[in-house]
């Protein structure tokens, strides 16, 4: 299974234009993609998907155990791939915690036994790049840092000395590099990049950015070091107890799906695992839909950036109406981060101006400048009185304001740092046969849990 991931030394250091440039240049030679991403991120793997036709998948050494990512890894790549490339998260070893590098790129190259191509920025810089390299390749020998890309140059002349200077000092090879002052912009708002699906002239960004990685970076070398792998194992067991456990449960059973520019944040893994167990998936648009498809056994209203098309999802009466009908009437629902507020009385930009939702729950959403929510979660559920728990994630510019009576939450969470608890509150609510809050599950974590909300 021939493999590769793009780490970076820092966020915000290019890793994510050179991954999504390097998947569409090798799909533009007739590659079979597998794309993966590192940690809970949700837009960076839209663009994966843009650019090589596939579905990329989650891998999260936090939330998800070594067999999970395992399972997830070999199961994509068996699927007719050529090549995986794994993008990662912040720099190569930020992760959970001082002491902690669980949820780093770092840890999870090491569980998929993965060779990384580090992506340096070398503004300003000659000499001293030796220096980053030589560092993060001796931190943790066990990562097998095989390759660098050495962004944002003034010119090759540049390139050339840089390149020079780090395989005299660190016996790691340079396989390319990007200019400074490139053309090419994905577009950014608070929760980072702007979805692939909003930007009208990604085609042509792509079409750019695929121009110069093949110009700027040797992917046949690139090719060679991925195939410096061996295979990986894992517990195939676990999945087949759960599926023959639930085989009947979900047979034919329509779960709809909430899928628009509004809300797109799913983990390709946990709809996967839905379908394995037979259920058909139906997707609707709060957007665009008139009303909410017939005869559907329960309804997913995943994350997204409803505050964004607020006004679009409060003008859509008709979808809004047949929703909350559904809802009063006991129809199963989850809904998390962005579902959870398209199903609250309104959402209250920063302006102070409310757009009316489906006014299912009595509170309103909040946007807020200050991220409220940020970071992995320890949660604990009660469910027809039996307690769950699971390892979650939390990202949200928005808090939760009651109208009327006290909330009666569901969700219990607790926040740790290296083993140590360092805050609790609680979230969500439950409402008839409706479970929803700001935390983002992956099932995988608790797949137990998974057969109460959906």
């Amino acid at each position: 299974m021939n493999r590769v991931m793009i780490a970076g030394t820092n966020s915000g250091v290019g890793k994510t234009t050179v991954s999504i440039g390097i998947m569409a240049a090798l799909k533009k030679r007739k590659y079979k993609v597998a794309p993966f991403k590192t940690g809970p991120d949700y837009i960076d793997p839209g663009f994966h998907k843009y650019v090589t036709g596939n579905p990329s998948y989650n891998l999260d050494s936090y939330i998800l155990n070594e067999n999970h990512i395992k399972y997830l890894f070999v199961n994509s790549m068996n699927n007719h791939k050529d090549i995986g490339v794994i993008e990662g998260v912040m720099g190569l070893y930020d992760g959970f915690g001082v002491t902690s590098k669980i949820g780093s790129s770092a840890h999870l190259s090491i569980i998929t036994q993965t060779p990384v191509i580090l992506v340096i920025d070398a503004t300003g810089m000659s000499n001293s790049a030796a220096a980053v390299v030589l560092g993060y390749k001796l931190l943790n020998e066990k990562v097998n840092i095989q390759g660098v890309i050495v962004n944002k140059v003034s010119g090759l002349e540049h390139y050339k000395l840089v390149k020079e200077i780090i395989e005299h000092d660190t016996n790691v090879r340079c396989i390319g590099y990007m200019p400074k002052n490139s053309d090419i912009s994905l577009g950014s708002r608070h929760l980072g990049l702007i979805p692939a699906e909003e930007l009208a002239s990604l085609e042509v960004q792509i079409d750019k950015l695929v121009e110069l990685v093949e110009e700027c970076i040797d992917i046949d070398e690139l090719i060679e070091i991925s195939k410096q792998t061996s295979p990986l194992s894992y517990n195939q067991k676990i999945y087949d107890d759960f599926l023959y456990k639930h085989e009947n449960v979900y047979k034919d059973k329509r779960i709809g799906i909430a899928w628009d520019k509004a809300f797109s944040f799913y983990y390709q893994g946990n709809i996967d695992i839905l379908q394995r167990l037979g259920a058909k998936i139906v997707q609707f648009s709060p957007l665009q839909d008139k009303k909410l498809p017939d005869n559907l056994d329960s309804i997913f209203i995943g994350g997204g950036f409803p505050e964004v098309f607020a006004q679009q999802l409060a003008e859509n009466t008709g979808f809004k109406s047949s929703i909350l009908e559904y809802l009063e009437n006991h129809g199963k629902c989850y809904g998390e981060c962005g579902g959870f507020m398209y199903l609250s009385q309104g959402i209250k930009n920063l302006e102070g101006i409310t757009q009316d939702m489906v006014g299912f729950f009595p509170m309103i959403c909040e946007m807020t400048v200050k991220l409220q929510r940020f970071g992995y979660i320890e949660l604990n559920v009660n469910i027809n009185e039996k307690n769950y728990n699971t390892r979650a994630h939390e990202f949200h510019h928005s808090k939760m304001m009651k109208q009327g009576n006290q909330l009666d939450h569901k969700y219990q969470i607790e926040k740790y740092r290296d083993d140590k608890l360092i805050r609790q509150w609680q979230c969500g609510l439950e409402k008839k046969n409706t479970i929803a809050g700001y935390p983002h599950l992956y099932f995988l974590s608790n797949l137990e849990l998974m057969t109460c909300l959906l």
